[in-house]
C-alpha cells in the first residue's frame, strides 16, 4: 500500500513538473475566477467596513450583525441562491451567467464581501478616530482620509485580503452548482478534485490538492508573518 501511495505521489508531482495542460487550465480557472472575485469585492467591502466602524447612522446595528450572519451561512447555499437568481426563470437569467465564469464571480463575491467587509470593520473600529478626525480638519477629502486611516492598518486589511481570498479559492458547494464544473471553462481545483477523486483518478487529485495545501501553508505563513508585525513588541 505504500508503494502504491509513494506511486500515486510520483504521478501527482509528474503532472505539475511536467507542466499537464489539464492540471494548469485547472488552476489558472480558479486562481482568475477567485482574483476577479476579490478585486471588484475588494473596494467597496472596504468603505461599508470604514462606514460601519465609524458612521452612525439608522439601521448600523441590522446590517452589521447581517454582515455576520452571512459569514456563517454555507457556500452551498449560496450557491443555491446564486443558482436560482440566474436560471432563466431568475431575475438576472437575461444574462445568461449559469455555468460561466461570470456566475462563479457572482457567487465568490457573494461569498469573500461579509468576510472582507467584517474583518475591515474590526480593523477600522480599533483605530484612533482622531486619525480620521485630523485628516478631516486638515483639509483632506473624504476618500483620501479613509486612506490615511488605511495606512495606519496596512497589517489587519491585508490579513482580512488574505482571508476573503483563502475562502473564496478553496470552497467547492457554490462552484460546483454555479459552474457546473465544465472542463477548461468553469472546473477550479475543489471541484476538480472532488470530481476526479469519484472517477478514482488520485494522481490528478492529489496533484492540485498539493497545489492547494502549498497554498494554503503560503497563506497561512502570510497571516502569521502578518500576525507577528501587528503585535506590539515589548521593550
Amino acid at each position: 500500500m505504500n508503494e502504491g501511495w509513494l506511486a500515486l505521489l510520483q504521478q501527482a508531482l509528474g503532472l505539475l513538473f511536467s507542466l499537464d495542460p489539464d492540471v494548469w487550465s485547472i488552476v489558472s480557472v480558479s486562481f482568475s475566477v477567485s482574483f476577479a472575485a476579490l478585486g471588484i469585492t475588494l473596494l467597496p467591502s472596504m468603505i461599508l467596513g470604514f462606514m460601519l466602524a465609524f458612521g452612525r447612522f439608522p439601521g448600523r446595528w441590522f446590517v452589521t450583525n447581517l454582515i455576520q450572519t452571512l459569514q456563517s451561512i454555507p457556500t452551498v447555499v449560496i450557491g443555491l441562491l446564486v443558482y436560482l437568481m440566474l436560471t432563466r426563470m431568475g431575475p438576472l437569467g437575461d444574462l445568461r451567467w449559469l455555468f460561466t465564469q461570470k456566475g462563479m464571480i457572482l457567487g465568490q463575491m457573494m461569498i469573500c464581501a461579509p468576510v472582507l467587509v467584517a474583518m475591515s470593520q474590526a480593523a477600522f473600529t480599533s483605530v484612533d478616530r482622531r486619525a480620521w478626525e485630523t485628516s478631516r480638519t486638515l483639509g483632506a477629502s473624504w476618500f483620501r482620509g479613509i486612506l490615511t486611516v488605511c495606512r495606519e492598518l496596512k497589517v489587519p486589511l491585508l490579513m482580512a485580503i488574505v482571508a476573503g481570498f483563502s475562502r473564496i479559492l478553496t470552497e467547492v458547494g457554490c462552484s460546483m452548482m454555479v459552474g457546473g464544473n465544465i472542463a477548461d471553462v468553469t472546473r477550479n481545483i475543489p471541484t476538480a478534485i472532488a470530481l476526479e477523486t469519484s472517477k478514482g483518478d488520485f494522481a490528478q487529485a492529489i496533484a492540485l490538492g498539493l497545489v492547494l495545501l502549498i497554498l494554503s501553508l503560503v497563506l497561512n505563513f502570510t497571516l502569521g508573518t502578518l500576525r507577528g508585525k501587528a503585535e506590539p513588541r515589548s521593550h
